[in-house]
């Protein structure tokens, strides 16, 4: 993404339901800072800390991310509409309810992200680490795993059209493997995903010399 001239911000905190056009916030030490519904139009943001920054509903529009940092940042109910993240260091974001479309999450970790009920819309995560990420609820439409590490993800009452798993390596779901209706995935995946697939179908599975005398029936149940 190229963005036009942009002027240095200038200090002094953000602030709710501000309005941030075309500002560079370069190595800004934004902990805490309560910027809810604010708006951050064809801005960057590079180097900046965010531990518990409260961004609640805001707007981040034609916008880069590079190398933010942090713990606790508060992005419920945001939107996220044409941003590139790059190289990010993130844990505990919570963005619940919000709003994520034409987003390239590019590099980084991304730890415990709380995508609940979240929208994603035009997304790829491309060459990042994505530790128990919660897209309970959430809608996936066109997202893509490229060369992606995906640990323990919840897909609890998710649901996806189009996205493309093949991408992620390792591919870990912890609980929703049921909700992969949508996706696609590579027949590895596939092989490696077979146990929580029978068992979220209810399906038993058991070698094939546990069968009785004859291969009639199955075992008894224990």
């Amino acid at each position: 993404m190229r963005l036009g001239p942009l002027r240095a911000y200038g200090g002094g905190g953000l602030a709710p339901d501000g309005d941030y056009d075309g500002v560079e916030f370069t190595d800004a030490d934004l902990t805490g800072e309560d910027a809810a519904g604010a708006r951050f139009l064809d801005c960057a943001l590079r180097g900046c800390v965010l531990d518990e920054a409260v961004l609640t509903r805001a707007r981040f529009l034609d916008s880069v991310l590079t190398g933010i940092r942090g713990v606790g940042t508060g992005l419920a109910e945001a939107t996220l509409r044409d941003v590139e993240l790059v190289d990010a260091r993130l844990g505990g974001t919570r963005l619940y309810g919000a709003v994520l479309e034409r987003v390239h999450v590019r590099g980084g970790k991304l730890d415990f992200l709380n995508l609940r009920g979240a929208r994603l819309r035009d997304v790829v995560f491309e060459d990042c680490v994505l530790v128990e990420p919660d897209f309970g609820g959430a809608r996936l439409e066109r997202v893509e795993f490229v060369d992606t590490a995906l640990r323990r993800a919840d897909l609890g009452a998710a649901t996806l059209a189009d996205v493309d798993l093949r991408g992620a390596a390792p591919l870990e779901i912890a609980r929703g493997a049921g909700r992969l209706s949508g996706a696609v995935v590579s027949p590895a995946q596939l092989l490696d995903l077979a146990p929580l697939l029978a068992a979220e179908l209810g399906v038993r599975v058991v070698p094939d010399d546990t069968l009785r005398a004859g291969g009639q029936g199955l075992p008894d149940r224990p």
